[in-house]
């Protein structure tokens, strides 16, 4: 097609931008036809969108793992009323923390970075395949490394953004599981101290039954006493009124001493009761913040797959998709002009600076054609060093005969002057 029939559109900056992305040289394409720039300005987006998509999920993988932990399990199994309609509820409206969102957002932009020159090497390194439609065995292997690790990168970034779209929900299931935990343990708690509390009661229940034992012995004294005392015949404080008094006394003694050695024995029992249900509280307060650590990036991938399988596997298998597009349609694409300029660009570089490359020059012990390439300036430059070498070699070796020669000749004119006797 002549030239002047036909223009190629002026590409924009932005169009460039996304040339550079997809690993295309902005030169040739600029040259090229319409459908070869949209073409890498596609591949380009989808690079550039998955880098996006990245950045914003390897940021909150971040402040999902590194922000406060926050002890809400009370409250929301409160509006809950138990898990009968924990299904209703949207999870909790959580408070942002101003520092970690920034560091998780530094963090984004870096992941962000990464992908995307990792996305670039990939779709850049998978060339064209052998220029036709079909895929070949062949093709596939040879792109096997670039898909594995696509696949990878996919992964990586459907995960965090599968609990942020799922985060609700996740919400209200990770916190009915923590006061599910937190039931338990209390349970745990509670029968840990009630056995030792019961062990103290059983023991104050013996002393105070000892104590009440010698009540009854001081009670019935004075009741015995005032019999004698009130009886219809009273006979007044006679010898038996005196000896029923006399008893009356040594119980009264008895249970004093009873008391003096018991109660301060029942007084430290209630000591270690209520130090015990210190105790009990106290580990029953910290349940709460101990179980909030559960809120950690892989018990909510966890559940996402455990109760939301569809879901999971749907937006896996968006970003595998995404990720993996522009490896298979480059081994997917025929030729087009701008890869026939670029290998034409290429092959005058290379006979500029004097490189040689004759294709299937041999077959190797695998029985794979090789390529044969040789650097016809470098070789120049070596055979003329080496001619260099060698002519400097001959006259070396032409200089040292004429000087034995010249020297013979002396020797041979006058012997005595090599020759002298002591």
């Amino acid at each position: 097609m002549d030239k002047l029939t036909y223009q190629s559109p002026k590409p924009s900056k932005f169009m460039k931008l996304f040339w550079k992305a997809a690993g295309g040289d902005a030169y040739i394409l600029s040259q090229a036809t319409y459908s070869d720039q949209i073409k890498y300005f596609c591949l380009g987006g989808i690079v550039i969108a998955t880098a996006i998509m990245a950045g914003l999920s390897g940021g909150y993988a971040f402040y999902t793992i590194f922000k406060p932990k926050q002890s809400n399990v009370t409250d929301l199994w409160s509006m809950t009323e138990g898990s009968t309609i924990i299904n209703n509820i949207t999870g909790f409206t959580e408070t942002t923390d101003i520092g970690t969102m920034l560091i998780a957002i530094l963090f984004g932009v870096i992941w962000g970075l990464i992908i995307y020159n990792i996305d670039r090497f990939i779709v850049t390194s998978t060339g064209k395949g052998d220029g036709t439609e079909a895929i070949t065995w062949g093709e596939f292997k040879s792109a096997l490394p670039r898909i594995i690790m696509g696949c990878i990168i996919a992964i990586s970034i459907s995960k965090p953004l599968e609990i942020r779209i799922l985060k609700g929900e996740i919400d209200a299931k990770l916190q009915v599981k923590q006061e599910s935990l937190k039931q338990e343990a209390i349970k745990g708690i509670e029968n840990k101290y009630t056995a030792r509390i019961a062990e103290k009661n059983t023991k104050i229940a013996e002393y105070q039954k000892q104590i009440d034992k010698s009540e009854d012995a001081v009670t019935q004294a004075e009741m015995n006493l005032n019999a004698e005392m009130t009886q219809e015949n009273n006979r007044g404080y006679g010898p038996q009124a005196k000896r029923l008094d006399l008893i009356m006394q040594d119980r009264q003694k008895e249970r004093d001493k009873m008391r003096s050695n018991l109660e301060p024995l029942i007084a430290d029992l209630n000591k270690e009761i209520k130090e015990y249900i210190a105790d009990k509280n106290k580990e029953i307060d910290n349940l709460s913040f101990s179980l909030s650590g559960l809120d950690g990036l892989a018990e909510r991938i966890t559940i996402a797959e455990e109760e939301y399988p569809a879901v999971s596997w749907f937006l896996t298998l968006l970003f595998l998709a995404i990720e993996l597009t522009p490896i298979f349609f480059k081994l997917m694409l025929i030729k087009s002009p701008y890869d026939y300029m670029s290998e034409n660009y290429k092959a005058l570089e290379l006979a500029q600076n004097g490189v040689y490359v004759e294709e299937d020059y041999y077959e190797d012990k695998e029985g794979v054609q090789r390529e044969l390439v040789r650097f016809l300036k470098a070789e120049k430059l070596i055979q003329e060093q080496k001619e260099f070498h060698d002519a400097q070699m001959r006259i070396t070796k032409y200089a040292i005969e004429k000087f034995e020669e010249s020297e013979k000749k002396k020797i041979d004119e006058n012997p005595d002057d090599f020759i002298k006797y002591s």
